[in-house]
């Protein structure tokens, strides 16, 4: 799965939660995001501002969803976790056995965890409160260019 791919299954609630997110904590990766949403639409980014909550995180998550957006939209859930929903990363990072350094990754490429290993925190992950953004930080963390562990991938597709 890619990050495009993370944004055209999102749901409308976690379009707008995460659109919500960005505004408060990262407004330039928000009004960024806009700015790529006016685009894909042949609209200025003041008209995409000026929408409803619902159609604005609609229209981002569109936007989003293209496979040209994916380098776009790779960026954006890596500032949501990181600026947004930093505890929730941590708390995966730290199940997963990734070092890193407040969120950001120590190594550029971390390698797989054992998978037995790998399953028995991605259960003891999930089964936090929050389920919604714990399923997003997954798909979001699997998605990244820097995140190769076809063992992931696997438990993913298999457990929704």
């Amino acid at each position: 799965m890619r990050s495009y791919e993370v944004f055209a299954g999102m749901s409308q609630e976690q379009a707008e939660a995460l659109f919500q997110g960005l505004a408060s904590d990262a407004p330039a990766v928000a009004a960024q995001a806009l700015a790529a949403a006016g685009a894909a639409m042949k609209a200025r980014p003041v008209y995409v501002k000026r929408m409803p909550l619902p159609k604005r995180a609609a229209a981002v998550r569109r936007c989003l969803a293209r496979v040209g957006a994916n380098a776009l939209a790779e960026e954006i859930l890596a500032v949501y976790f990181l600026e947004c929903r930093k505890p929730l990363l941590l708390e995966w990072l730290d199940a997963a056995g990734v070092p890193h350094e407040e969120g950001s990754l120590k190594d550029a490429t971390p390698a797989e965890p054992d998978p037995a290993a790998l399953e028995a925190a991605l259960t003891r992950f999930r089964a936090g409160e929050e389920g919604h953004d714990r399923e997003l930080l997954l798909r979001a963390f699997a998605a990244q260019t820097a995140i190769d562990w076809p063992s992931l991938d696997r438990l993913l597709d298999a457990g929704g």
